[in-house]
Parts: structure tokens; C-alpha cells; sequence
């Protein structure tokens, strides 16, 4: 392999990987506060990436109007299926959340196959996006550079959010004990309806990115990103943001770089996602920056 493919191969990577990230970071924010997996979050990316697509080809809307209007949907969603399928079973055990997750996933697809159809439908990528860019022999799309950028914007914003602001202080107190922040006179059922808000908006966003990558929605898309972006914040460690962007990154340069040195295994490409989770639940179940944490009686 030449070094000209070597790199190609890596600004792929950095791309596919930052996404993995962005859509990691918010199944970790929901875990580390409500030790919840929400299975719903892939399709929250789905319905992000439909929204710039009705957005930009229904309305007639420029495409950063319809990535705003998105991203604000999607936080919307995030609420109301919080407040929905979540908060009553806030004291229920476990499980009965975790069937509440699966359930609203399966709802959101099944309601997008029949307002959307199940055709996949082809995105509008700007101009700006797809022009081509030469640096000796390797050929770069402005928008290789464009997603690990947002992607850091984004988790800049973020990180800021958690520990430098009064919301950010009640999210990590909460993820220490719920009962005792409650005492201490934090709207918790406020600021956890704040923390899917900001998870969906992620989510949103990476869908819209996601969309420009690979340009086709369709129902079913958020799927596969789901699961590959929960292994990665299983291997970073859930529970942590920071862990969630290694992770993320980590999964993408593997992913790709397997194909790309062993390319007659492509066809296996997304096995190797659950490969690594296997390896890290049987060596590291915490992940990589992950905290033991001790269950209460």
C-alpha cells in the first residue's frame, strides 16, 4: 500500500470515526445519568436525517436553515420520548425501561416506513461539500474535513456544558445519586428531560452528517449506526464522554483499516464492530475509561 493510500485511508477513517462519536456520546450521557441504554437514539438520527431532507427538497429551505430546524426537531423528540416512554418507569426495574427503549425504537421505525415509505430517498450535499480538493496523491472532500471538525466543535460545546455550568454540575451529580441531588432541590425530571435534549441534538447532528457521507435516508438507517456507535462507547468506557470520542475514533480507524490491509474481508465489515465488543466484555467490561460502579440494595 502506498503512503498516498495510507492517508486516504485515515481521513476515512478520522470521518467514519467522528461520527461514531457523535452518535456515542449521547447513549453515554443517558447511561452515565440514568444507567439506561436508549435503543432509540439511532432512529433519532433517522428522523434527524429526514428532516433535512423534507427541509431542503419539500421547502425549498437552505441547507443550514434545514440543519437547525432538524437538530431542534430531533431535541423535541428527545424530550417527549423521555417524558413518555421513560419518566414513568423511572422507579420500575430495569428492565421494564429497557423493553420501553426497544419498543419506542421499533415505534419510530415502523411509523417512518409509513409516512416516509420504506424507499430510500437521495440527500442534497452541498456544493461546498463535495468539491473535490487535490494535496499531492491524495484526494480529499471538503467534507472529510468538515465532520471531525464539527464533531470537535460540538463536543467542545459539550464538555463546557457539563463542567462549567450549573445544569452540566446537577448532570454529574445525578449520575452519583439521584435521591440525594433531588434533596438538594434540583428539578431532577428537568434536567434529565435537558440531558436526552442535548443527546438527541447530537444524535441529529451526526445524522445530518451521516446523510452527507453516504447521501440516502431511508427508515432503517440508524440502525446499524446505533449499534456500532453503542459498541463504541461500551469500549471507551459508557458513562463517559471522553471514552465515548476515543472510542468512537478507535472503532473507525479499525473498521477501516482492517478493509483496507485485508480487503478480501469486507464483506465481514461489520462484524468486526462486534468482535471488539466481545474482546472488551470478556478482557474490559468497563472499557477503556470506564468506572466500576457498585450496585445499591
Amino acid at each position: 500500500m502506498s503512503l498516498d493510500m495510507f492517508l486516504q485511508h485515515c481521513f476515512n477513517a478520522l470521518t467514519l470515526g467522528s461520527l461514531y462519536a457523535l452518535i456515542a456520546i449521547g447513549y453515554t450521557m443517558v447511561y452515565g445519568i440514568l444507567r439506561l441504554i436508549n435503543f432509540a437514539h439511532g432512529d433519532i438520527l433517522m428522523v434527524g436525517a429526514y428532516f433535512v431532507f423534507f427541509g431542503t427538497f419539500a421547502f425549498g429551505w437552505p441547507w443550514g436553515v434545514a440543519a437547525v430546524v432538524s437538530v431542534a426537531g430531533a431535541s423535541l423528540l428527545g424530550v417527549i420520548i423521555e417524558r413518555v416512554a421513560y419518566r414513568p418507569l423511572r422507579d420500575a426495574p430495569r428492565i421494564s425501561a429497557l423493553i420501553s427503549a426497544i419498543a419506542v425504537s421499533f415505534f419510530i421505525e415502523s411509523l417512518a416506513v409509513v409516512v416516509f415509505t420504506g424507499q430510500p430517498r437521495p440527500v442534497l450535499q452541498p456544493e461546498w461539500l463535495v468539491s473535490e480538493w487535490q494535496v499531492g496523491g491524495v484526494r480529499i472532500l471538503p467534507l472529510t474535513a468538515f465532520v471531525p471538525s464539527m464533531t470537535i466543535v460540538l463536543v467542545g460545546i459539550l464538555l463546557y456544558v457539563v463542567y462549567r455550568t450549573k445544569p452540566g454540575l446537577a448532570m454529574r451529580a445525578i449520575s452519583k445519586d439521584i435521591e440525594t441531588t433531588r434533596l438538594l432541590g434540583v428539578r431532577v425530571d428537568n434536567i434529565i428531560a435537558l440531558t436526552f435534549c442535548i443527546g438527541s441534538a447530537l444524535a441529529a447532528a451526526s445524522g445530518i452528517m451521516w446523510a452527507l457521507r453516504y447521501p440516502q435516508v431511508h427508515p432503517y438507517m440508524g440502525i446499524m449506526p446505533g449499534l456500532k456507535a453503542f459498541i463504541a462507547a461500551v469500549f471507551g468506557g459508557i458513562g463517559s464522554i471522553q471514552g465515548a470520542v476515543i472510542g468512537g475514533v478507535a472503532l473507525g480507524f479499525v473498521e477501516i483499516m482492517t478493509v483496507a490491509f485485508m480487503p478480501e474481508l469486507s464483506g465481514y465489515r461489520d462484524a468486526f464492530a462486534f468482535v471488539l465488543l466481545v474482546l472488551v466484555l470478556l478482557f474490559k467490561p468497563t472499557g477503556l475509561l470506564g468506572e466500576s460502579l457498585e450496585e445499591k440494595i
